[in-house]
């Protein structure tokens, strides 16, 4: 925890700093923007609609893929016109190892996002996190949602070059008066950008339509209910889906939960459409606690195991580093001949995408160790966060990274706003005092949406009460940075049939992290008998913990795809 008096001495800052004119300049700066804000949510349209299933034709997907199967379909663009325009959709399938005769049916994924690639989900994954039970009895299908990866994409900009070299998306996050200015309005190019490029695909990419496509595909694979496993957002189309097709969810995995009320901004207090997006999922909240959980597991260790340990105590190490890149990072070459610099922002949106995998906790103690010495070693700070799981660990190994269009697809779309963006500088300080740099870094990230005009009238915003009698599966890790553990049991009550699954552990979603949990869900997917509801599970291993018994051998831990958010 962050001392009251470094909280209060952070706040002064930012008080004084507005004072010298920031907010002023800021709320002149909005006014004058011409973007009109956007109408009202729509209700959503009738599940019910005459459109026709597609006709997978199933084909190997090529070298180094060889257990998958390839396809696309074609889903109406418009479910109001459901013999109009068509868009294209991804798939790849994993067909089932085991006796034909004992196949029980094709299991749907969605690796969250939103904006996840559920074809590379499967392909790269699926294999690995899926019990040998549900390999054998299920088809394991992964599809790119409408305006995502592969299926006709959403896009912000002409070229992948372009994208990532646009100063409109060089900055994770605001600090200053004059930074908050500045990326205003590069957030609200932005939005005008992706509403130039795409506007089409923009316009009919709600997660409801998304859910529709689902219900088309699960006809196509000749199924007679869904069977489902939902990962972060995907557990928020899973909510969508048993809200317009409730007599058709079958066996439902819901790991990870996205607040359907928060997220679509359909609620009162924290939930409802005055407060930011960045705040109402509350993610800034769930990495401060996790970081909490990262930070006393270090001084646990000690320095044996968690280098950050060696320099103080690791909490107070942490934040003080990230104070000083405030002003002075640290420049890093990238293995292409150019260099990033990693400044606070860097920094925290890397320890933040590093908290999804508690098994690369020890490479994330090295980053900020390397980059808390009195003079930061380019070299050390490069090696320490190649190999973290964030984007500058993808950088500084010449990764490629998904496009910001395909997040912004779902989100400005299904997510209520008010377009009062001259608000955020003092909702986003208050919640900053909350969460201490989490809470600023997440704050901030639905700003493109608070003017987005374009509105697919087919969306669903609730009412979210399930009336599905099918039993759900909810599962939800207990530190997780994502999806706060508190959203799990409200989101569990809406569902009459729901029985939730707790990881007693670190990270987000349960995936790779416990086998007590991996054996609860085949067992629940398999034979559709879930765990009795309030069931725990323990973790497979401490990290950085070395006694003997507290780490078993290592699995894979595959969380789903980051958020571009």
């Amino acid at each position: 925890m962050v001392e009251a008096s470094t909280d209060d001495a952070r706040g002064a800052t930012m008080t004084a700093l507005r004072r010298t004119g920031g907010l002023a300049l800021l709320t002149t700066a909005l006014l004058a923007t011409t973007l009109a804000a956007p109408p009202a949510l729509a209700a959503g349209a009738p599940a019910q609609v005459d459109a026709p299933v597609p006709v997978l034709d199933w084909q190997p997907c090529g070298p180094g893929l060889e257990p998958f199967l390839c396809t696309s379909a074609e889903v109406p663009r418009d479910y109001d016109r459901p013999n109009g325009a068509t868009t294209t959709i991804a798939l790849t399938l994993l067909p089932a190892s085991g006796d034909p005769a004992e196949r029980v049916g094709t299991l749907f994924t969605n690796p969250g996002g939103p904006g996840g690639s559920g074809v590379e989900f499967v392909q790269q994954a699926g294999p690995y996190i899926y019990h040998p039970d549900v390999l054998a009895r299920f088809d394991v299908l992964g599809f790119d949602p409408r305006a995502v990866a592969g299926s006709d994409p959403a896009t912000c900009f002409r070229t992948a070059e372009d994208e990532a070299s646009s100063p409109l998306l060089a900055q994770a996050y605001p600090i200053t008066p004059r930074e908050e200015v500045r990326y205003t309005l590069e957030s609200l190019a932005l939005a005008t950008r992706c509403q130039v490029t795409s506007p089409v695909r923009f316009a009919t990419a709600s997660t409801a339509n998304v859910a529709r496509d689902m219900d088309l595909l699960r006809q196509a694979v000749g199924d007679e209910e869904l069977y489902y496993a939902g990962y972060s957002y995907g557990t928020f189309l899973g909510a969508t889906y048993a809200r317009l097709f409730p007599e058709r969810v079958g066996r439902f995995l819901l790991d990870a939960t996205v607040d359907p009320v928060a997220w679509t901004g359909t609620g009162a207090g924290d939930a409802a459409p005055s407060v930011p997006l960045g705040i109402r999922i509350r993610q800034g909240l769930g990495a401060h606690e996790t970081f909490g959980e990262f930070t006393r597991l270090c001084a646990e260790a000690g320095p044996a195991t968690c280098p950050l340990a060696a320099l103080g105590d690791p909490a107070t190490v942490a934040y003080e580093t990230f104070d000083r890149l405030a002003t002075q990072p640290v420049e890093v070459p990238l293995p292409d001949g150019t260099s990033v610099l990693v400044t606070q922002q860097v920094a925290v949106a890397s320890t933040f995408q590093s908290l999804y995998s508690p098994s690369l906790w020890p490479d994330l103690a090295a980053l900020i160790a390397a980059l808390a010495a009195p003079v930061p070693d380019p070299a050390a700070v490069a090696s320490a966060g190649a190999g973290t799981r964030s984007a500058l660990g993808a950088r500084l190994r010449g990764e490629d990274y998904p496009s910001i269009g395909g997040g912004l697809a779902s989100l400005c779309v299904d997510t209520a706003s008010n377009g009062r963006v001259d608000r955020y500088p003092r909702l986003i300080d208050a919640y900053d005092q909350t969460a201490p740099y989490f809470g600023r870094f997440r704050g901030w990230v639905a700003l493109p949406c608070e003017t987005w005009p374009i509105q697919d009238h087919d969306a669903f915003t609730g009412p979210w009460q399930q009336t599905t009698t099918a039993p759900v599966l909810v599962v939800g890790t207990r530190f997780d940075p994502a999806t706060p553990y508190q959203q799990t049991q409200p989101y569990r009550d809406l569902f009459p049939a729901g029985h939730l699954l707790t990881l007693d552990g670190w990270g987000h979603t349960a995936l790779g992290k416990s086998v007590c949990v991996d054996e609860h869900i085949a067992t629940y997917l398999v034979t559709g008998a879930p765990p009795a509801d309030g069931t725990v599970c323990a973790p497979d291993a401490v990290p950085f913990a070395t006694a003997p018994g507290a780490r078993v051998a290592p699995r894979i831990d595959v969380p789903p795809g980051l958020p571009f958010w």
